[in-house]
């Protein structure tokens, strides 16, 4: 399929500091044709026409209803995470748009992330990690200041 048939996206940008990651980016490419705010925003009336799905990366583009009114073929918004409570839902549908997410994305990183913060509190283990490049006479002193 050539670049001009796949649906467009508009994204952010492709890396930097907020853009899309570049791998995921690539493979963004296999499916759509990326459209960056950009270039849409320095060809207005011809890339509104080929915009049919934005994709959120970290909140960004900021959705509104300025940019829901220059989109008329926009179909979809696709956000790469959890919550969509960044985005104003009732607004969105009132364009007929839909909204996606990956509810389960990063549950269970999520939760490893608690159970080794629990797990470091516990056992205090930021103290001992501490107190290892402290060097020994300074680990000795903290040990003993410890102890007391």
């Amino acid at each position: 399929m050539a670049e001009e048939e796949l649906p467009g996206v508009l994204i952010l940008d492709i890396g930097g500091t907020h853009g899309v990651l570049e791998n995921l980016a690539a493979l963004l490419k296999k499916h759509f044709h990326l459209i960056t705010m950009k270039e849409f925003l320095g060809n207005k009336e011809e890339m509104s026409k080929k915009i049919q799905s934005i994709f959120v990366f970290e909140c960004r583009p900021t959705i509104d209803r300025e940019l829901l009114e220059s989109l008329p073929n926009l179909k979809v918004i696709g956000n790469s995470g959890v919550g969509v409570d960044h985005l104003d839902l009732k607004m969105i549908s009132s364009f007929g748009v839909k909204v996606t997410n990956t509810p389960h994305a990063v549950a269970d990183p999520t939760a490893d992330i608690g159970m080794a913060l629990m797990l470091a509190s516990a056992r205090r283990l930021i103290e001992g990690n501490v107190l290892n490049f402290a060097g020994p006479t300074t680990s000795s002193y903290l040990l003993l200041w410890h102890i007391s």
